[in-house]
């Protein structure tokens, strides 16, 4: 399967809470946009806010983030990259502003959704051997979840209760217009 290539960039963020499966969802992506021959990218933005301690007023240290992910996406697209996959948290319309407004190009979003129930069980799973860090994201999952509904910052969402994640990814990207 090769989809037509397109000239303008754009990125697809796949948002949801802790333990739907946002990273799984987009290395998924990623696979089915290497299989067709389109160049892309795919970015975890946890991985571009690790550091500490993290700036007064920052709780997620979104600022570095963002700082991150424009130097990265820049450099992506120099190379090449015609799609940019992105997976992690937007809370507001602001956040998603600044993201897209990071990279220079436009910006969708997929909300991924799951029953709370599974998603605890994953973060089980997940954290057996950390106490506190499993406290901490049993309690965010539920949280985080209704901000993200509250919030209304994406433009489709997919459910990912009990599919695959490659069911997922392939759902996202039809969705996304991206095959």
């Amino acid at each position: 399967m090769h989809a037509e290539r397109s000239p303008v960039p754009t990125a697809l963020l796949i948002n949801g809470t802790v333990g739907v499966g946002k990273t799984s969802v987009a290395e998924g992506v990623g696979g089915l946009l290497a299989d067709a021959g389109i160049p892309h990218a795919v970015i975890d933005l946890d991985w571009l806010r690790q550091s500490w301690p993290t700036p007064s007023g920052d709780r997620f240290n979104f600022g570095i983030m963002l700082r991150n992910l424009s130097s990265i996406a820049g450099n992506y697209l120099a190379a090449g990259a015609v799609r940019l996959v992105l997976a992690g948290v937007i809370e507001d319309p602001e956040d998603r502003k600044l993201c897209g407004d990071a990279m220079g190009i436009g910006l969708s979003v997929c909300r991924l959704h799951a029953e709370l129930p599974v998603i605890h069980e994953r973060l089980v799973r997940r954290h057996e051997n950390e106490p506190a860090t499993l406290r901490w994201h049993l309690a965010r999952a539920g949280e985080l979840a209704g901000i993200l509904e509250q919030a209304a910052v994406d433009d489709f969402t997919v459910d990912a209760t009990t599919r695959p994640a490659a069911e997922v990814a392939a759902e996202v990207t039809r969705k996304a217009g991206w095959l």
